[in-house]
């Protein structure tokens, strides 16, 4: 990290008023979490379409052995990284948190206004009245029923539409970020932003990846990430390949 960049942004940070943080996996890795795309995240164990609403409906039970096993992490503890955000928050200095994880952590540290782009393991629903069950509900349901996925307050004609679905947004899906009401909520706070913080995130995966794009011409955009980004080289962008948690805790100490 070259100290004119983290000067840079330090100075940025201490001006800015209204801060929109995008995170990744990348934020949890230092939690202990496994990322997605690395050389040893979640995709080398299976391919993509583990994590598809087809894969869900064709194959519910296999699809929630391997989401519980490496999707859901009850016991992770926000880290460095996480408690700095909500610090900020505290501060008035962060106006919203948009977080690609599904893990809560940034909530676990004190984080408010966190907008779960890609939702949450905390939950699932079922896909024809809407039963909410906690996860913890639905690992008793799989160590004591057969067909524990399937929703046991309605019936339908077809057995998947009264399937219960974890609340992530999975590949062929859509979330509540993803409504035309979710997204303006969003772009909103994009457009009110005067400085743009992402964290570990590639930055690849649309709809998220395209956020950036809404920010006002010459707010700036710091990217912390050890992965390049599209973004990289773009205006009024710094970029920072080093760890997520050490990098914010030398920030923070100069605000």
């Amino acid at each position: 990290m070259t100290s004119e960049v983290l000067n840079t942004c330090t100075k940025l940070i201490q001006q800015a008023e209204k801060i929109v943080v995008l995170t990744g996996a990348g934020i949890s890795t230092e939690s202990g979490i496994k990322d997605f795309r690395s050389r040893t995240g979640i995709y080398k164990l299976a391919p993509e379409h583990i994590l598809s609403l087809d894969y869900f409906y064709q194959h519910p039970k296999e699809f929630y052995e391997f989401a519980l096993e490496n999707l859901y992490h009850p016991n992770a503890l926000p880290n460095k990284g996480h408690e700095i955000l909500a610090k900020w928050e505290q501060a008035k200095k962060v106006t919203a948190v948009i977080t690609q994880n599904i893990d809560g952590l940034h909530q676990k540290a004190g984080s408010q206004n966190v907008m779960e782009f890609h939702g949450t393991m905390k939950t699932s629903t079922c896909m024809n009245c809407k039963k909410k069950y906690t996860t913890d509900e639905m690992l008793i349901r799989m160590n004591t029923m057969e067909h524990f996925y399937e929703c046991d307050n309605c019936e339908t004609e077809k057995r998947e539409e009264h399937f219960i679905k974890p609340d992530v947004v999975l590949f062929g899906d859509t979330g509540e970020w993803f409504t035309t009401e979710g997204f303006h909520t969003i772009v909103h706070y994009m457009n009110d932003a005067d400085f743009v913080l992402v964290l570990g995130t590639s930055l690849l995966v649309a709809p998220f990846s395209m956020f950036p794009q809404y920010r006002k011409q010459g707010v700036p955009l710091c990217i912390i990430n050890k992965g390049e980004t599209p973004y990289d080289f773009s205006r009024d962008t710094y970029v920072i390949h080093e760890s997520i948690g050490q990098t914010l805790l030398q920030m923070d100490k100069s605000l």
